[in-house]
Formats: C-alpha cells, structure tokens, sequence
C-alpha cells in the first residue's frame, strides 16, 4: 500500500474494492452541499477482497490518527476490518459486537467508534422492497447467497420478535467458504431465534439452482455474495427457477449484475419482483455520513427524497 495523504479539510473515506467506480464520488459533494458540509471531501480507498491484516490496521490507524480525517464507510470488508482492527478502537457499538463485522469508523471526543449500521440500512432497505405482513401472509422463506456481513445483518432484521409474525418460516443461506459458513453458524447462535435455518455449501452454481428449486411460492432470494460487482458472473446458473410471486434482490447496483439480468428476464415470464441495490446504497451512505459528520438525515420524507434525486444517474 502507499502513504496516505494528511487530509487538508473534513473528509470521509469509502473502504471498498473498486471504489473509483462509485457513483458516490459524484454524488458526495452534491449532497455535501444539500446538508450544510459543503467543505466536506470524500476519498476512495481500494483494498483487494481478504487484503492483508496490516492493511486493514494502517488505514485504521491513519484515519484514527488523522485530524481532519472523519470517518469511513465500509463496504466488503466489514468482517476482515473489524477482526483485525477491533483493538484499536476505543469504543463498539452493540450491534458491531453482536454481528462481529462494522461498516462505520466515526470519532467523538477523541474516540475512535465501530458501528455495524447495516443491520439497521438493510433493514430498511427490505421493508422497502418486501411488503409488511408478506412474511405472515405467504410463509414465505429467504435465501441468501453469500455469508458476508450483509447477510448477518439482514437476517438479524429478519429474526427480529418485534417483527411478530412477519418474519420469514426459514432461512437458507449459502456460500463457497465452510469456514464462512461456519462463522454465520456460530454468530447465529448469538441472534437468540427461532426461526429455521439451513447452511449450504455452494462448491456450484447448481448448488444455489437446487435450494432456490425448493423454495415456497412468495419467497425472497438476495444475491450477497458479490458477483457481478466485486467479481465476474453469478451464483447461480441461467436454469435456475426463481419463487413465483416472489422477490429477487441483487444488493449491489453498479456492475455487470448478472444475477439482476436473470432475474429481470425471470419476471417477463412470470409474477415477481426485482430490485437492485440502489436503496440500500441510499441507506447505507446517508445512515454512515449522518454518524461520521454528526448530522441529524432523516430515512423518508422530503430530504430523504431529495438526496435520492441527487444521487440518481440519468434514465433512473
């Protein structure tokens, strides 16, 4: 890695893959200038999927170090920051601890914070998509493909028992790493639930084409795994049967997005319905800049409207 800049004026660091092909370079600064942080800067920095343990510790440490460095979003590396980084923060949020992954670095007072908000953006972001009550009135299942830090914190949302009924009657969840699975498995035990749920090794495409074979009429399938942004193709292959009155989530909303396209071509041919990552993306920024720059961003209503406006690429 090279030596980081000193940052000159407030900034926010975007933890990602390819970050340079985020449109939330464009958008950042208009959005800056919208909520009163008009010299506010954003900087991308790319780490490769699974980098180095001391990678992870020399962007921590810089931004901790850093006076004008505010905070970061991350994005895929939530579970490998947070596990080799957790000692240099000198506060946890309850959800970070519980999922054992983070998407946010903020400062107060001198402390430096870890929070995992996508229990609360992901949560969001599905009760925009999947309607209240769906879960009770169908008996709907959810499987998840990928056993990253999204799928921890959707399924936390999901379990939730003030969500009463409406919660899904099992989840299955899939992944090409044991070890990854294993890990969902353990933290799991954590979330106190009592709803169903399946592991699956997925060493194929036909592995994630069976268990969405299986699935109930109304039930809702969520690409986690990164295909189609973060790496090329699919996990699953262009045979696979999706749920009829069914939900098909692809969570990214930049990339070749694949799985999106076999989903969308899906639901010519039958009821269903097909979102691509665009509002979590909306959640997951505002939720992180709002906690970074200690602004209050509401999650509806006319700002919330606005700042989706901005963000919006032509045609959208």
């Amino acid at each position: 890695m090279t030596a980081f800049t000193p940052a000159t004026a407030p900034t926010i660091y975007f933890i990602g893959v390819t970050t340079g092909q985020s449109s939330i370079l464009r958008v950042f600064p208009k959005w800056a200038e919208a909520l009163g942080l008009a010299d506010a800067r954003i900087v991308g920095i790319d780490l490769p999927l699974h980098a180095p343990r001391d990678d992870y510790r020399r962007v921590v440490s810089f931004i901790k170090d850093d006076p004008h460095s505010r905070g970061a979003l991350v994005t895929t590396h939530k579970i490998d920051l947070f596990d080799a980084c957790r000692d240099l923060f000198d506060e946890i949020d309850p959800l970070a601890r519980l999922t054992e992954e983070m998407s946010c670095v903020s400062k107060r007072d001198g402390r430096l914070i870890a929070s995992a908000k996508d229990p609360i953006t992901g949560g969001l972001a599905l009760d925009a998509i999947v309607p209240a009550g769906h879960f009770a009135r169908t008996g709907a299942e959810v499987f998840f493909m990928g056993a990253g830090g999204s799928t921890a914190a959707i399924t936390w949302h999901l379990m939730q028992a003030k969500r009463g009924d409406d919660r899904p009657s099992r989840i299955a969840i899939s992944d090409v790493s044991q070890p990854r699975l294993d890990a969902y498995e353990a933290l799991r035990e954590r979330f106190d639930t009592d709803i169903p749920v399946e592991t699956v090794l997925a060493s194929a495409v036909q592995d994630n084409d069976r268990v969405m074979g299986d699935l109930r009429a109304g039930s809702l399938v969520v690409n986690a795994t990164g295909l189609g942004k973060d790496g090329p193709g699919s996990p699953i292959s262009d045979a696979a049967v999706f749920p009829r009155d069914g939900y098909a989530w692809e969570l990214n909303y930049r990339g070749d997005l694949v799985f999106l396209r076999q989903a969308r071509a899906a639901a010519s041919r039958q009821p269903m319905t097909v979102s691509d990552g665009w509002v979590y993306f909306l959640h997951g920024w505002t939720r992180v800049i709002a906690e970074v720059f200690a602004i209050d961003i509401p999650t509806s209503g006319p700002l919330f409207e606005q700042l989706s406006d901005i963000a919006a690429p032509p045609g959208r």
